[in-house]
């Protein structure tokens, strides 16, 4: 087996090119979770947060901030990783099931999109204060906040370097 292309092809770069999959994960029932961020370095409360969102239903979506978008909502020396390289980690990850990037500050219109059955986000979020929440909850999905790993995140990896 060919691990690299398997890992590779989690990888969405247009989201015209999930309505396949959406479709098929739907007709099969299966609960789609959906969550983002910027994934700088990837680290312990990364994975402890992805693999309790993964676990709410049976597919994972993440939404991946490009890196014009990281840049502008993180400051002119982030991203450390490229958007490549941060998506091909996430992807690696064995619960994930999709990675698409976006360009916008939000991922709303991605949220809009996928019209996922799970929002999930930090529990440093209120959840009617999370981007999408009008419109998961529309659909009768569910917004769910998890809390943080604590002494964990890439601001504080970057801080010790």
């Amino acid at each position: 087996m060919n691990y690299l292309s398997f890992i590779e092809n989690k990888i969405v770069r247009e989201k015209e090119t999930l309505i396949h999959t959406l479709s098929q994960w739907r007709f099969k029932e299966e609960k789609i979770v959906f969550t983002n961020g910027c994934f700088d370095i990837l680290h312990r409360g990364h994975i402890e947060y992805l693999a309790q969102a993964a676990g709410l239903g049976q597919k994972l979506v993440i939404g991946l901030n490009t890196d014009a978008s990281v840049k502008r909502l993180k400051g002119d020396k982030r991203p450390v990783n490229n958007q490549e390289a941060r998506a091909l980690l996430l992807a690696s990850l064995l619960f994930t099931d999709k990675i698409i990037f976006f360009d916008e500050d939000t991922p709303l219109e991605l949220i809009r999109f996928i019209q996922p059955d799970i929002l999930v986000k930090g529990s440093d979020y209120k959840p009617e204060e999370i981007v999408g929440y009008d419109i998961v909850k529309a659909k009768g999905g569910e917004i769910i906040t998890i809390d943080l790993t604590p002494g964990f995140s890439t601001t504080s990896i970057l801080q010790k370097l």
